[in-house]
């Protein structure tokens, strides 16, 4: 998606630590049991590894010694590499570029669990053991990267060298709370096998009432499918042709559930609904010209009281409570305007809705549907919001980044709706979520 793709600054890594390959792998697959998917996202309270017993026994001593005088344990060059180790292989089940806040989450889980590990050059406690895990990761990162994880792999030098990568100094790693940003293959599996499976599954796509059948030929080759648009950047167009499979309600909400862990459809509506109020009262606290371009979204409610007109009227108002335009994201058509195709194929992404000449809000639309890069992806959707929806969910299968003129709305989406590294907010949104919440 080489139009909406953004270049990032490169992760660093060190020098490697001395650790058995057998390790590495061990810990990457028992985050599943049947493939090398992850399972869970980051937790909200992070949990401290069993050490080796005899990492162990020096820790009970230790915090022994702290609860009956006080005394702080100075670890051994060895202890505090074995403890660090085994932090770097338990944090790579949930992320392997964790963010600094997840840093402190586990700095100070560690001291909370282990007192006699605290700093007392430290404000917090833990800022040396934070650091020393930062240093830590990237040296376990740089042996994963060494044994052939995907993740990781396409950052490698050579790999950019080759032409699949943007460029040397740009990472690609989440940067919308993904927790399978770029999986392995699963276990037996090769990019040969699994191209076969694609082959196969055009065929499938043909045929009536396959439904299960289209699903697990998806599921079994995500993976791949998963490699193929974060290394090759592919256009839309390019992507419809290999997997036209993706292009469904159903699937679309299958592959965001895939990569995030999180049901698409019923978080977001249950959330929107749940808010829905709250921003009602928010809205009416707004000035200005904002106050009278919500007025005039909040009208259609009058004529149409239904459920469907009140998500879109609220998505909406959100977008201009944001500074950010409702028809960036939404796209008005007739059916009888001669231009309108002309204007969808200029479109970068947006969802839109086709209505008869003379129709109010209350008639049903001839069409509600998805664009991006200029081509229609989804059609014949039962409503905006929906739309809205899956348009987030196509963001995430096809690995593209947020329009800037729309960031902050795409923002309040994952974050606030999905709750998707909702505890790291832009000052704008986390303004808007303080307000919900009051």
């Amino acid at each position: 998606m080489k139009s909406l793709s953004m270049p990032h600054p490169r992760d660093d890594c060190s020098t490697p630590c001395s650790l058995a390959d057998t390790d590495i792998l061990s810990s990457a697959e028992s985050t599943s049991s049947d493939s090398s998917l992850r399972s869970q996202p980051w937790p909200l309270k992070f949990q401290i590894p069993e050490f080796s017993y005899e990492v162990q026994f020096q820790l009970e001593q230790g915090n022994q010694a702290f609860l009956n005088n006080g005394t702080l344990l100075h670890p051994s060059t060895k202890l505090k590499s074995d403890i660090l180790q085994s932090l770097a292989s338990e944090m790579a089940k949930y992320k392997i570029y964790p963010s600094s806040a997840e840093f402190d989450n586990v700095a100070e889980a560690l001291i909370t669990k282990y007192p006699c590990l605290k700093e007392k050059g430290s404000v917090t406690g833990y800022y040396g053991w934070k650091i020393s895990l930062k240093y830590k990761m990237a040296n376990y990162r740089t042996r994963l990267r060494n044994i052939g994880c995907q993740e990781l792999t396409i950052n490698s030098v050579k790999e950019k060298r080759s032409g699949m990568g943007p460029g040397p100094n740009q990472v690609k790693k989440p940067r919308k709370a993904e927790v399978n940003f770029c999986p392995d293959y699963p276990p037996g599996e090769t990019k040969e096998s699994l191209e076969e499976e694609r082959k196969a599954l055009l065929l499938e796509v043909k045929k009536k009432n396959n439904d299960q059948l289209i699903k697990r030929k998806m599921e079994k080759t995500f993976a791949y499918r998963r490699q193929e648009i974060i290394k090759g950047m592919p256009f839309i167009a390019e992507v419809k042709n290999r997997w036209p499979a993706l292009f469904s309600e159903t699937e679309v909400v299958a592959e965001f559930t895939r990569i995030t862990m999180v049901p698409l459809l019923s978080t977001f509506m249950a959330k929107l609904d749940r808010y829905a109020d709250h921003l009602l009262r928010v809205f009416k606290k707004k000035g200005g010209t904002a106050k009278r371009n919500i007025n005039l979204i909040m009208a259609a409610m009058d004529g149409n009281p239904s459920v469907d007109v009140r998500r879109e009227c609220i998505l909406k108002a959100v977008c201009v409570y944001l500074n950010e335009k409702p028809d960036d994201l939404f796209k008005e058509f007739l059916d009888v305007d001669l231009g309108a195709s002309r204007e969808t194929e200029q479109l970068t992404l947006g969802v839109y809705v086709v209505r008869h000449e003379g129709a109010d809000s209350a008639d049903t639309p001839e069409d509600i549907g998805v664009i991006i890069e200029g081509c229609t992806v989804l059609q014949a959707l039962s409503d905006m919001a929906k739309g809205c929806a899956l348009l987030l969910g196509l963001i995430y299968s096809l690995n593209l980044s947020y329009p800037k003129h729309l960031k902050y709305t795409f923002e309040f989406l994952q974050k606030v709706l999905m709750e998707l590294d909702g505890n790291n907010l832009s000052m704008k949104v986390q303004v808007l979520k303080n307000k919900l919440l009051e």
